[in-house]
């Protein structure tokens, strides 16, 4: 579905044209009269008019509050009965569009309305972004973001955002945790950090590290990397999202870059590029014999890129309540649980959207002092 079909489904609540409101003010606001008598008594009836006024649009607000408080649970009752976006601010085939494919049949499933996921790529995830938090607020239109368009935009993009995801937009639940791998070209003089570092170091200014851009989870891995251990590399952005930088560093055309596992697990599997660190607490299951950053020392490199669910603030709360539960449900099916891991993926959800929210503001706040300290900006 896209953009358009969706605007065109939108339903509007009724306007409630009868109610009295300030259009009345006509009724007292004349011409002032001549005498002082005059005067006085259309001072009197003015008053008294105000007062009537103000106890009506008093009234007719309360009633509005009241009616769509009544909408807005009916429409919660119904909820849904069409189709609902998901929209997805990158291209096809990257970790946020696996994972809303991976959550997307069995949701639409226990909804009961398929789930229609629509990529609005572009301008690091911005433009899907603005869509999202722009979409009428109706549990229609929701949206799969994660930890760069959500924590860490707003801290490189301040000034070209036009609208802020942690007020705009309203959690309903992570879904995924997308850890990190560190990898290299396959002949490479390093096979472990601790000779990536010594190489580095000994040829300083001359080894290059990818990454899918400047507001990436990647690119400030690898600022947390340089910076703790002194070193200092030539940083090569590419655009299009993770797939264009590690098939240079498949080619041998960039020496290395930390990728989300998802975006390069068939090709450490397949001895394709070597794999030095992964960025998990412990070991993978999937990947036993690489070891973590964490074990070898680095502590600030416990990260992974989530993914998580968001709707437009004002969606009413059963809606988001009915949502939390169905996507819940289907992160805790053996087989999608099992999917997403061979996949480099851990499946995760939120106690309640409250507790996603706290996450993304940690996240937010830690990331944002990262792109302070290391004077981060767009290239």
């Amino acid at each position: 579905m896209g953009a358009t079909d969706s605007q065109a489904d939108l339903e509007h609540a009724p306007a409630f044209s009868t109610i009295p409101g300030w259009a009345y003010e006509s009724y007292w606001i004349g011409p002032i009269q001549t005498t002082t008598v005059i005067q006085r008594k259309k001072r009197t009836m003015a008053s008294r008019q105000r007062i009537g006024i103000g106890i009506t649009a008093a009234l007719g607000s309360a009633l509005l509050l009241l009616f769509g408080a009544g909408a807005s649970a009916q429409d919660a009752g119904n909820y849904p009965n069409r189709p609902v976006m998901m929209i997805v601010p990158f291209a096809p085939g990257g970790a946020s569009d696996f994972v809303a494919r991976t959550i997307q049949h069995g949701v639409g499933q226990i909804l009961g309305q398929q789930i229609v996921v629509d990529n609005r790529s572009g301008a690091a995830g911005m433009i899907g972004t603005e869509a999202a938090a722009r979409a009428a607020p109706d549990g229609y239109t929701t949206f799969l973001g994660n930890i760069g368009t959500l924590s860490i935009n707003p801290g490189v993009y301040a000034s070209n955002m036009r609208i802020k995801p942690d007020q705009d937009l309203a959690p309903v639940t992570i879904c995924a945790d997308t850890p990190s791998i560190l990898i290299t070209r396959l002949d490479f003089p390093a096979n472990t950090v601790s000779e990536l570092i010594a190489y580095v170091k000994a040829n300083q200014g001359k080894v290059a590290f990818a990454t899918p851009g400047s507001s990436t989870l990647n690119r400030l891995e690898m600022e947390v990397f340089k910076k703790d251990a002194e070193l200092d590399m030539v940083h090569v952005p590419y655009k299009g999202g993770a797939g264009p930088a590690v098939t240079d560093v498949l080619g041998g055309h960039v020496d290395l870059m930390f990728t989300t596992i998802s975006s390069a697990i068939e090709y450490v599997k397949g001895k394709k590029v070597k794999a030095l660190a992964v960025t998990t607490r412990e070991r993978m299951a999937e990947l036993p014999d690489i070891p973590t950053m964490y074990e070898l020392g680095w502590k600030n490199l416990v990260t992974s890129s989530w993914q998580g669910v968001l709707v437009p603030t004002g969606t009413p709360r059963p809606i988001v309540d009915k949502l939390h539960a169905a996507i819940l449900k289907v992160l805790a099916e053996p087989e999608i649980q099992a999917r997403m891991r061979n996949a480099g993926v851990i499946a995760v959800g939120s106690k309640s959207p409250e507790d996603f929210k706290t996450y993304m503001d940690v996240e937010t706040a830690k990331w944002t002092k990262v792109i302070q300290d290391s004077g981060l900006r767009p290239d």
